[in-house]
């Protein structure tokens, strides 16, 4: 998996090491509670590890899912670059739809990482090729929303389509 660079931050492949940092992360509800359909906590070392073997199992030219850290090799959270599940009854499109997310650790939030991290992926995902990448946040996700919209996402309203949810959407294209 290729590393990616921005002014302040370094997003790199997980590491076993890297375990102790993700269970503290997501043992905590209010990092967790907006991921995926089903929200859960991590509460063992040992899901932690299986975690992070899943993470580096996306391995992509393009697609990934990151651990963020700064310069200096502080972690402070997580990014992903990947094709989203569409939900029952939906057809999946032709590419797949890619999704960009991301979660941090509290002591990291406010710092304008995401946002950071978010567009250095973007511009790498669309050098690359992809020509349209999505965000779907839960409805009541405000702060990830901010960040969508300081990236220059367009808000396409709530949406059915993923994750057997209601949704909120926002679209990126190249330019």
């Amino acid at each position: 998996m290729r590393i990616i660079t921005s002014d302040r931050l370094l997003l790199r492949p997980w590491h076993e090491d890297d375990a102790d940092f993700l269970l503290d992360m997501e043992s905590r509800w209010e990092v967790v509670r907006f991921l995926g359909p089903n929200p859960t906590t991590l509460s063992t070392r040992e899901q932690a590890l299986a975690s992070i073997r899943h993470r580096r199992g996306v391995d992509h030219q393009v697609y990934g899912i990151w651990a963020i850290s700064t310069r200096d090799g502080q972690l402070v959270g997580n990014f992903a670059l990947v094709p989203v599940p569409v939900s029952a009854g939906q057809s999946p499109g032709t590419p797949p739809e890619v999704e960009i997310g991301w979660h941090l650790h509290p002591d990291a939030w406010g710092n304008g990482y995401a946002t950071e991290a978010a567009r250095a992926v973007l511009d790498d995902a669309f050098a690359q090729g992809l020509t349209r990448i999505i965000a779907v946040t839960n409805t009541g996700n405000d702060a990830s929303q901010a960040v969508c919209r300081r990236l220059g996402m367009t808000h396409l309203g709530r949406t059915t389509r993923y994750y057997d949810t209601t949704k909120e959407l926002f679209e990126i294209l190249p330019g």
